[in-house]
């Protein structure tokens, strides 16, 4: 691994090309924090993506790609004199620093949810009016839910046994079943949404991430449905003409891939 020199002087040489590029380049140019909002989320889900396949060297690409868009945004606020890098690098450490009083002070802790319930009650002492005001409105809900959750517990809203909460998933879903037996689409959706809440609830009892689970079963069905595909195709079939017992025959095999 490299030293901390040589860590150092990539970074200085990150933020050198980004001088350059924002001077000489006509895209870099035009680009403002709004123009490059798209594109840093879209950077992001591709690391999630690389981290979901442990692809290491991608992973490394990608965080590449995102320590770009990093420092993409302390150039352009350095231009405005609002903050560069050094204030943004700063800011971090400083709030580092305080919300580990554990490490950087006296404050004891015996394990890590104590350190979660001390982190958000720091963050209300800061002037946070609500521990649900960290969580992105613009998160995806599933992954909302379960930043809301883990908001929630961190300050001792939660259940005390798992066991408890699946009576809660058990109990949703009677009550979406009993909507969808009235054929009531409005209580069907509500309760729907009431039965996946618990179940993002019980998952994190279990120390399951619900996102990470179900990209990984969009990924396992999808490369299973793409070998149905191609062995149809291979066998000049077209799938809206094969039998649901044609295609399972195929669907068994790529599971066993």
């Amino acid at each position: 691994m490299n030293t901390r020199a040589e860590q150092l002087q990539a970074f200085d040489r990150l933020l050198t090309i980004m001088e350059q590029l924002r001077e000489q380049c006509p895209w870099d140019k035009k680009q403002t924090m709004q123009t490059l909002r798209h594109l840093t989320i879209e950077e992001t889900y591709e690391l999630g993506d690389a981290i979901l396949d442990n692809d290491l060297g991608e992973v490394k690409k990608e965080l590449g790609d995102l320590m770009l868009h990093l420092v993409f945004y302390a150039k352009i606020g350095s231009e405005t004199n609002d903050f560069d890098i050094a204030d943004v690098l700063n800011t971090v450490c400083e709030k580092l620093i305080h919300r580990h009083p554990h490490i950087y002070g006296d404050v004891k802790v015996e394990n890590e949810e104590d350190v979660k319930r001390n982190w958000e009650k720091l963050k209300l002492k800061e002037g946070k009016t609500s521990v649900l005001e960290g969580v992105p409105k613009s998160l995806p809900a599933l992954v909302k839910a379960s930043r809301i959750q883990d908001k929630v517990a961190g300050v001792g809203f939660d259940w005390e046994q798992p066991e408890q909460v699946w009576e809660k998933v058990e109990e949703e879903l009677t009550e979406f079943k009993a909507e969808v037996n009235n054929k009531d689409e409005v209580a069907m959706e509500n309760e729907f949404g009431d039965v996946l809440f618990s179940l993002v609830n019980y998952a994190r009892f279990l120390k399951i991430n619900p996102e990470n689970a179900l990209e990984k079963t969009n990924k396992k069905f999808t490369k299973r449905f793409t070998y149905l595909e191609e062995k149809a195709k291979s066998l000049n079939k077209n799938l809206k003409e094969m039998s649901l017992e044609e295609m399972d025959v195929f669907w068994e095999q790529a599971k066993k891939l």
